[in-house]
C-alpha cells in the first residue's frame, strides 16, 4: 500500500506559521497562515507522521515490535499478520489473504491510500515467487541496468570476477596535482560508490568487499551478473540461522587496518552482511578474526532478538563459523590471554555471549554448501 501525502496526516503539538504562496494569496499579501496539520517542508513532519501512523496501527490492534521500530505485528490465534513501514510504503505479509484484505480495508478508512495488490517491487528490489517450490528471490535486475546507463556503463565488457586480483588501493592514487583534481571533478565517483553501497546493502552481498575498496572495475562485473538474485526457500534447519565470519589482516595499506566481513543466512539463502575495515589496529591474525567475530556476534544478537519477536523458538546457541581456530579458542576461554589483553573491553562481550550459550563458534564450513 502507499499512503497518498502522508505528511499532512501528521499533528502538530506546536504553533507554526507559513507565509502565503506567491500569486495565491489570500487577503493582503502580508498575511499568514497557521498550521492546523503538518506539511511537507517540515523539520518535524517524519516525526509527526510517524507518531500517527503508530497511533493508528496500535489501535487496530498491532504491535511493534522493539528489534526493529519499523515492523508491527498482529495476532489474534492463528492469524498473525507482519506490517514493514517505509515512509509511506507498507507492506503486509501473512498467511492469511483474507486477514491482509480486512487490514487494507481497515486501514484505508484512516488514511487515503493505493492499494498496489501483491508486492512486485519495493524499494528498487524485484520481488518473485516459486509458489510450487515455496521459494522466493530478490533481484535487482532493473536497477543494475540504470546504473550502468547512468554512469556510461552500458556497453563494457562483463567480467568473471568483481576486482582484478591482488589490487591495493591506497590513498597515493588519488588525484594530485592539480590537472588530476580538475579532471576529477567531472568523474562521478562518489555519486557511483553511493549507488553501489545500496545495492551492497539491499540484494548484493557479493560485491561487498569490493566495493569497500572502492573497486574500479566493478561494473563490468555487474553487468555479467545480472541475472544473480537472492533465494530464500521454506526450509529452516535445527539452528533456524546461521552465521559466517572472516577478517583479511592488516590489508589497508595506509591504516594497517584489518578488513572484517559477515553473513548471515537463513532458510539457505543471505539474510545478513557487512565487509568494512576494522576500526582498530590488529596486531595478529587471530585478533582480527575475533574482532570480526565480535561484530558478527553483535548481528547474531540482534537476529535473535527479531527473530523472538516474530515468534521463532531459539532454544539452542546460533552457530558462528569462524575460519581461525585460534579465534575460537580466545572466544570460549581466556586462552592467549597475553597477546590479546591490550584490546578494549567491548570485545570481550563476545565471551559472554558464548558464556551465556547465546552464539556456539564452530570452525567454519562452506556456506553455500549449507
Amino acid at each position: 500500500m502507499e499512503i497518498s501525502a502522508a505528511f499532512t496526516n501528521g499533528d502538530l503539538d506546536e504553533d507554526i506559521y507559513m507565509q502565503q504562496p506567491e500569486g495565491f494569496h489570500e487577503g493582503a499579501s502580508n498575511k499568514v497562515f497557521k498550521l492546523r496539520k503538518s506539511f511537507y517542508g517540515l523539520k518535524q513532519s517524519a516525526r509527526q507522521w510517524n507518531i500517527k501512523l503508530h497511533g493508528v496501527l496500535s489501535g487496530m490492534g498491532y504491535k511493534r515490535i522493539e528489534a526493529d521500530r519499523s515492523v508491527y505485528i498482529y495476532s489474534n490465534g492463528d492469524v498473525r499478520i507482519f506490517v514493514l513501514i517505509y515512509i509511506d510504503d507498507i507492506t503486509f505479509a501473512s498467511k492469511s489473504t483474507s486477514a491482509v484484505d480486512a487490514a487494507v480495508k481497515e486501514l484505508s478508512s484512516h488514511f487515503k491510500c493505493r492499494d498496489l495488490g501483491a508486492t512486485e517491487f519495493l524499494l528498487a528490489v524485484g520481488i518473485t515467487r516459486d509458489r510450487s517450490k515455496r521459494s522466493i528471490s530478490l533481484h535487482q535486475r532493473q536497477f543494475i541496468l540504470d546504473m550502468l546507463e547512468r554512469y556510461g556503463m552500458s556497453d563494457c565488457q562483463p567480467v568473471l570476477i568483481p576486482m582484478t586480483p591482488n589490487t591495493n588501493l591506497t590513498k597515493d592514487m588519488g588525484p594530485l596535482t592539480p590537472e588530476e583534481i580538475e579532471f576529477m571533478h567531472s568523474i562521478p565517483y562518489l555519486s557511483a560508490i553511493g549507488t553501489l553501497q545500496y545495492l551492497v546493502t539491499m540484494t548484493r552481498a557479493d560485491i561487498a568487499y569490493v566495493v569497500a575498496l572502492l573497486a574500479r572495475f566493478i561494473f563490468r562485473y555487474l553487468k555479467g551478473t545480472l541475472e544473480y538474485k537472492l533465494t530464500c526457500s521454506g526450509e529452516l534447519g535445527s539452528d533456524i540461522f546461521t552465521a559466517y565470519c572472516d577478517a583479511v589482516h592488516g590489508d589497508c595499506k595506509d591504516s594497517g587496518c584489518s578488513t572484517g566481513g559477515y553473513l548471515t543466512m537463513m532458510a539457505g539463502g543471505a539474510i545478513g552482511w557487512s565487509s568494512k575495515l576494522q576500526g582498530t589496529v590488529a596486531l595478529s591474525t587471530t585478533e582480527a578474526e575475533y574482532i570480526a567475530a565480535v561484530e558478527a556476534g553483535k548481528e547474531i544478537a540482534w537476529m535473535r532478538n527479531i527473530l523472538t519477536e516474530f515468534g521463532f523458538a531459539l532454544d539452542i546457541p546460533t552457530p558462528l563459523n569462524i575460519d581461525n581456530q585460534s579465534a575460537i579458542s580466545v572466544s570460549k576461554n581466556p586462552e592467549h590471554h597475553g597477546r590479546m589483553k591490550h584490546l578494549d573491553l567491548r570485545f570481550y562481550w563476545l565471551r559472554d555471549a558464548v558464556h551465556d550459550k547465546m552464539i556456539h563458534p564452530v570452525l567454519e564450513v562452506d556456506p553455500f554448501a549449507y
